[in-house]
């Protein structure tokens, strides 16, 4: 009873130490990633927006459906053909993994399991 300032001004102390980490970093969301794209001009899969925010799901449905049902030939919305791989498909275009995947994927912190299986194209030509 007679401790009461004590505790509350511990308890104050230990908020403003805990909380300290969160203000000293408030605004600041860092470098934002800008993945070098391909130089020449080609025609992706889908729309940059839509690879943006959905290639991983894009990435799953192609493995299912070459695994499990053979299919290895997507058809896109204009008729253009493309492999179903990210080996021999995606990184024909997008060659350079430092420069293209990992920007965005360091900036928000995941660890894909991609590279679990696949080579990079540098990997594969032996560098």
């Amino acid at each position: 009873m007679y401790d009461k300032g004590k505790i509350i001004s511990g308890l104050v102390i230990f908020v403003a130490l805990v909380l300290l980490p969160f203000w000293w970093q408030a605004g600041s969301a860092g470098v934002k990633p800008d993945p070098q794209l391909p130089k020449a001009e080609k025609t992706c899969v889908m729309s940059k927006e839509m690879m943006r925010t959905e290639h991983m799901q894009i990435l799953n449905q192609w493995r299912d459906d070459v695994v499990r049902d053979a299919d290895r030939l997507y058809v896109a919305d204009n008729g253009k053909k493309f492999e179903m791989s990210l080996s021999n498909g995606c990184m024909r275009c997008h060659n350079d993994k430092e420069k293209f995947c990992d920007q965005c994927h360091n900036y928000l912190g995941v660890n894909p399991y991609c590279w679990d299986c696949h080579l990079t194209p540098a990997q594969k030509e032996g560098k």
